[in-house]
């Protein structure tokens, strides 16, 4: 039977370091909520326009942001939301892009 050589993710028997569970991050950065709502918008924006590409460019962009965004919420649940305002504008334009899909 031949020896397989380690590799990096087989050796040793210490521990790892491991950011599952870590709450230690602390809260959302303002910059990722304002970031997020940027892109909704930028999103809802191209997604309004005439030409075909466009508006397929916006809708690829709004469906790809929806599940981010929900999971961005859901992570915020246990680090903190960092900033309130920001975190509410996020939270109004994933409204408004939602409701753009259901009405």
């Amino acid at each position: 039977m031949a020896h397989v050589a380690p590799t990096s993710h087989r050796r040793g028997g210490g521990t790892h370091a491991s950011h599952r569970g870590d709450s230690s991050d602390g809260p959302i950065q303002t910059t990722t909520w304002l970031g997020l709502t940027f892109a909704l918008v930028l999103g809802l924006v191209l997604s309004s326009r005439d030409h075909v590409g466009v508006h397929a460019a916006g809708l690829t962009l709004l469906i790809m942001l929806m599940p981010l965004t929900i999971a961005v919420f859901g992570s915020a649940v246990r680090r903190g939301l960092g900033s309130g305002g920001a975190a509410f504008c996020t939270a109004v334009a994933l409204t408004i892009v939602v409701l753009k899909f259901v009405v």
